[in-house]
Formats: C-alpha cells, sequence, structure tokens
C-alpha cells in the first residue's frame, strides 16, 4: 500500500500531479486546491490511497490526513466511487462536509458533478455519526467579521472558484488581513484575489 508520496512535481493539471519520487514518476489524481497550488519543480506531501480495480490501479492524493480519511468514508458510501468522492473534496472541505452531514443538508452534495439527490442523501445517511471529528476549529478572526469573510467566500464562488477554495482563501486572508480590512467585504476581496493570483484563473465548479 502506498500511502504517502513526498516528491518534486513533474507536472499539473486541474485534477492531477506527477511526481518524482525516486527518480519514479507517480500520477496522483487530487483534488481541485492541491493542484491548484502544485508548483512544477516544487516538493509536495500528498497522502495517498491506492484503488485497486481489476484492470486498473489508480492514486489519489490529499494535503492532509483528514481529507485522506473522509475520501475513505466516502468511498464506503453506496453509490460513491473513488472520483465522485474527489469531486465532493474538490468542492467543499472537510469541515463543511462535516458540517452538512451533521445539519442533515443533502444541498452541498447535490451541486457536486455525478452526484445526484439519491446519492446525496445516502451520503448524509450513511456519514451520520463518523465525520464531527473533522468538524473546523475555532479560529482567531472575530465573530463579527465572519459575515464579510462567508460574503468574500460567496463573491469568489460566483467568479468561478470552488466553495472549497473560496472558504479556505477568504479565511487565511482574513487570518492576515488588517482590522480595517476585515470590516470591508470590497477590501477583503481584492486581498483574497490577489492571494489566489490572476495568473491561476478561477478554478471551475466540480
Amino acid at each position: 500500500m502506498i500511502s504517502s508520496l513526498h516528491g518534486v512535481v513533474l507536472h499539473a493539471t486541474s485534477d492531477q500531479v506527477v511526481i518524482d519520487v525516486g527518480g519514479v514518476g507517480f500520477a496522483v489524481a487530487v483534488p481541485a486546491d492541491v493542484a491548484h497550488t502544485a508548483t512544477v519543480g516544487e516538493k509536495l506531501l500528498l497522502h495517498t490511497s491506492l484503488i485497486v480495480r481489476e484492470d486498473s490501479l489508480s492514486l489519489f492524493g490529499f494535503a492532509d490526513r483528514g481529507e485522506l480519511e473522509i475520501f475513505g468514508l466516502l468511498i464506503g458510501v453506496t453509490g460513491v466511487g473513488p472520483k465522485s468522492a474527489l469531486g465532493v473534496l474538490s468542492h467543499l472541505t472537510t469541515d463543511q462536509i462535516a458540517e452538512a452531514v451533521t445539519a442533515e443538508d443533502d444541498a452541498p452534495f447535490r451541486r457536486v458533478s455525478g452526484i445526484g439527490p439519491k446519492t446525496a442523501k445516502l451520503i448524509v445517511l450513511q456519514l451520520a455519526g463518523k465525520v464531527q471529528a473533522f468538524a473546523a476549529p475555532s479560529t482567531s478572526v472575530a465573530a463579527g467579521n465572519t459575515d464579510v469573510v462567508t460574503q468574500v467566500s460567496a463573491a469568489l464562488v460566483g467568479l468561478g472558484w470552488s466553495e472549497k477554495i473560496a472558504a479556505e482563501a477568504a479565511a487565511q486572508t482574513a487570518e492576515e488581513a488588517t482590522e480595517a480590512e476585515r470590516a470591508s467585504v470590497a477590501a477583503l476581496l481584492r486581498r483574497t484575489l490577489a492571494l489566489l493570483g490572476p495568473a491561476k484563473g478561477a478554478q471551475p465548479h466540480v
């Protein structure tokens, strides 16, 4: 079992990276945010799951153990294959998944390509009681600024980034911004767009 890979990025697309580990190039399917931040020539650590089929061996890689564990839970849901599970993790963060399941809200899953209404309901039902540990811890961002961060995240989604990338970028920017910037949607949005970078381009919804 290949449980992790640490090497230099040789190539990256919107959903896959190739990592050179000891002279061997491993093609790994990854969530959109990992592909978005992977830089050719730089080192990358991925926590991986090797999926064995009769006619193929496929590697799926994630930035942290939490995503890997959620991936394992998702592919255990009836009707959810590895590609669909990867789509969920490209579209939603682990805490967004935990929040949706805890709230018995299947709407976030229905917005993921390849996940129909029936499967979305099954995800909520079959993951109930299994995802509490993945809920987001409290952050140092003041409670009064939560609405601003949410609005910036929503604006980024409207511009084409996935909910996952938008939420993570908005939260990171809010942590680093001044108090004045955290109080202004426009200012925080400008700073977040600068963080994401125009060269990368907006990531399409998954």
